[in-house]
């Protein structure tokens, strides 16, 4: 009776696998044969391994990629992973999709075949050829045809990337761009858009990008292009930046570059155009020779009250970017003086101690030691306003909680600051109790 029972459960899980439900009151079995041997699915894009069995495309390609060398239904070692498309059985599903429609089941579409290395670097060399005789209509129909096949798939994707696509559209961009700018804006927009989804870019791409002409190029798209031009730039330069300090050395010598980026901080087209803009500024005027001419002509633009605005409704990961720029600028007399001036500044930095993440709280651990260490011993209002907005309590915390042995030697000294205002501050009047009753 048991093992009866549980034939009969067994068969009946298996033929749920074998239907397909079309309308409410009808169902409809599927083939064995049009069913992937792995995902026991319809196939959308039948193949065939050199066993000679077919699979759906996506199901193999999983299976092949996860490491597996061996076919899945008989275990025999691949000798080529070449996947045959099998257009026979993929006519004879959708003949079969047609003829079920009545019952609710949609005809799967032809699928395109996905593009070869080789297909990938025929395009590429062309690129190339069009890019060095300065032929932007030629060169710019084949960068749209890498863009679309790009958008195909993601195997797609994958394939042009891993060819070598990030070289050869620098490459591209850097003979463009040190021919003429005005007269060949469309293409090297069309290619700076190509390269933001080709990251990450290796050595050989970078050199192209980090040249003098490509630097000034890209500076241009920030100043004078429209919001995807300086989108797109801004993200270039911010990968060049985060991968070697020439780049970053060799951007700061271009003057035109800090009030654009100032720009993009200041009327934000995209928050990724945003944190980029943050990073790149970041990099200028924390590590580039030129930094301190840098950090002056930042803070002379606005920069510091700009930034104190941001970290007032600013999420995790602006916040972080525009602590860490402030930090480096308050290191200066000239970004400290700004940062006095501003209202908002003090009562900004407690509120995002222990608030935020662990970066953002030391670097506003820093800004404010920076502020108070720094103030003239006869002012005495940034300590006592930090005072006023529970500093002192948000240190005793941070140290209770732990933080780096950086930040705990800052924190121990600003309380030890603050302590001696609170001593002034805090003292009570003896007539504040004059109506408490003394207990018996």
């Amino acid at each position: 009776m048991i093992s009866t029972w549980r034939e009969r459960r067994a068969s009946r899980r298996n033929s749920k696998k074998n239907i397909v439900k079309g309308d409410l009151n009808m169902s409809l079995t599927v083939p064995t044969h049009f069913r992937c041997p792995i995902s026991l699915e319809l196939m959308k894009d039948p193949v065939t391994l050199c066993t000679g069995i077919t699979y759906d495309r996506q199901s193999i390609e999983t299976w092949v990629e996860a490491g597996n060398k061996k076919c899945p239904v008989t275990n025999q070692v691949l000798r080529s992973l070449e996947l045959i498309p099998n257009h026979a059985i993929r006519r004879m599903i959708q003949d079969w999709c047609v003829q079920n429609r009545n019952m609710g089941i949609e005809r799967i579409p032809t699928p395109r075949i996905p593009i070869s290395p080789f297909e990938v670097s025929e395009i590429f060399s062309r690129i190339t050829k069009a890019s060095r005789g300065v032929d932007q209509d030629g060169c710019r129909v084949l960068v749209e045809k890498i863009n679309n096949l790009g958008k195909e798939s993601e195997r797609n994707k994958s394939c042009i990337v891993s060819n070598g696509s990030a070289k050869v559209f620098a490459a591209a961009f850097e003979s463009f761009a040190a021919s003429s700018i005005e007269k060949t804006t469309g293409i090297l927009e069309d290619i700076l858009s190509s390269l933001t989804w080709m990251f990450p870019i290796d050595a050989e791409a970078q050199s192209h990008l980090g040249s003098r002409a490509s630097l000034r190029c890209m500076v241009w798209f920030l100043k004078c292009g429209g919001i995807s031009g300086r989108r797109n730039a801004v993200l270039v330069l911010k990968e060049l930046s985060a991968l070697d300090q020439r780049h970053i050395d060799a951007l700061a010598e271009i003057e035109d570059v800090i009030e654009p980026l100032f720009k993009l901080i200041k009327e934000p087209i995209c928050p990724t155009a945003t944190k980029s803009a943050l990073l790149v500024t970041y990099y200028l005027v924390s590590s580039s020779p030129r930094h301190s001419q840098i950090t002056s002509k930042f803070a002379n633009l606005g920069l510091v009250p700009l930034l104190v605005e941001n970290l007032v409704e600013g999420e995790k990961s602006v916040c972080e970017k525009a602590l860490a720029i402030l930090d480096t600028i308050c290191s200066y007399a000239e970004g400290r003086e700004k940062a006095y001036n501003h209202a908002l500044t003090m009562p900004v930095l407690v509120k995002k101690l222990l608030r935020v993440s662990n970066l953002a709280t030391e670097f506003a651990v820093s800004v404010v030691w920076k502020l108070c260490k720094n103030e003239k011993r006869d002012k005495g209002g940034v300590i006592v306003e930090a005072l006023q907005v529970g500093a002192f309590q948000k240190l005793l915390l941070l140290l209770q909680v732990g933080c780096s042995e950086r930040s705990k030697e800052k924190a121990t000294e600003l309380l030890k600051l603050l302590n001696l205002q609170r001593m002034k501050s805090e003292c009570i009047d003896t007539v504040d109790f004059k109506e408490l009753r003394r207990p018996i």
